[in-house]
């Protein structure tokens, strides 16, 4: 093959290369979305969330994050953190409202969400985060892994295990149901079927390991239920009996059959707009 075919061939291969990430304007946004092929971020105009004051019921994870989260925005050691535990109860409304709240103490603090699907491009944003002129809080909501799921792998390795680390400037914060981020018969599935069980185990549930801060959201009682919807009537000006508010709200929940955060939330949408009230 002549030196003109083979630099036809390589001209031909550069054209195919995927064209590497655009660094961002950092200071255009305080949070930004992530997204694979073509790898990019892009800016998040406003984000939604509601604020700290009003996420009730969870007051030591609340306190915990915002301790680590501050330690981060300064400079100081933070831990990865996983939010796990029951649904609805304000695992990533959290995680939103606490970044809003340390940004406004230490400008510069900047949100990146990102979806688990892209999980294997991870490495790939860990460079461009690396040399962002900003603290990051790398987001991840809703993550686990199903039986034949790999990527976990990619995850485990830049979380702990990569020979580069977790950059300085990034700290990786995560929701899910799972306290150990796979379903049970995922677990015993491995536990059956392996040549070492224990082994196997191991490999899958260590993930979890990674996350210096384990923080638990379990369901709420009826006064927690009723007290957030006492909260966001406060804040957004909704002027309703109280009884009334309170039969409402608890013949809510039952035709729910749950409740939470995410149902309290629900019920007052519905009650501010029969009240004319905009939120």
């Amino acid at each position: 093959m002549t030196e003109d075919a083979l630099t036809r061939i390589a001209e031909a291969l550069e054209r195919l290369r995927p064209p590497p990430a655009r660094t961002p304007e950092w200071a255009d946004a305080e949070a930004f979305v992530w997204h694979a092929d073509p790898d990019r971020l892009d800016p998040v105009p406003r984000v939604n969330r509601v604020e700290l004051p009003l996420l009730l019921g969870i007051d030591r994870s609340r306190d915990t994050l915002l301790q680590n989260t501050r330690q981060f925005a300064a400079g100081l050691p933070a831990n990865n953190a996983l939010l796990w535990g029951a649904r609805g109860m304000g695992k990533s409304s959290l995680v939103k409202a606490v970044h809003a709240a340390v940004a406004a103490e230490t400008p510069g603090l900047v949100l990146v969400e990102m979806q688990r699907e892209d999980l294997p491009s991870i490495a790939r944003l860990l460079t461009l985060l690396r040399a962002a002129p900003a603290r990051v809080i790398l987001f991840c909501d809703d993550l686990s892994f199903s039986h034949d799921d790999q990527h976990y792998k990619s995850l485990k390795a830049v979380l702990d295990g990569g020979v580069e680390g977790r950059p300085e400037n990034v700290v990786f914060y995560a929701t899910s149901n799972r306290r150990h981020l796979m379903p049970r018969d995922m677990i015993e599935n491995e536990r059956s079927s392996a040549i070492n069980p224990s082994e196997a185990v191991e490999e899958k549930v260590s993930l979890s390991d990674r996350f210096g801060l384990w923080l638990g959201f379990h369901p709420c009682s009826q006064d927690e239920y009723l007290d957030m919807i006492r909260g966001y009537c406060e804040a957004y000006g909704v002027d309703v009996d109280d009884e009334t508010m309170r039969a409402e709200a608890i013949e809510w929940q039952a035709t729910r059959g749950a409740r939470s955060g995410r149902v309290a939330w629900q019920f007052f949408t519905d009650l501010a707009g029969r009240h004319g009230v905009r939120i």
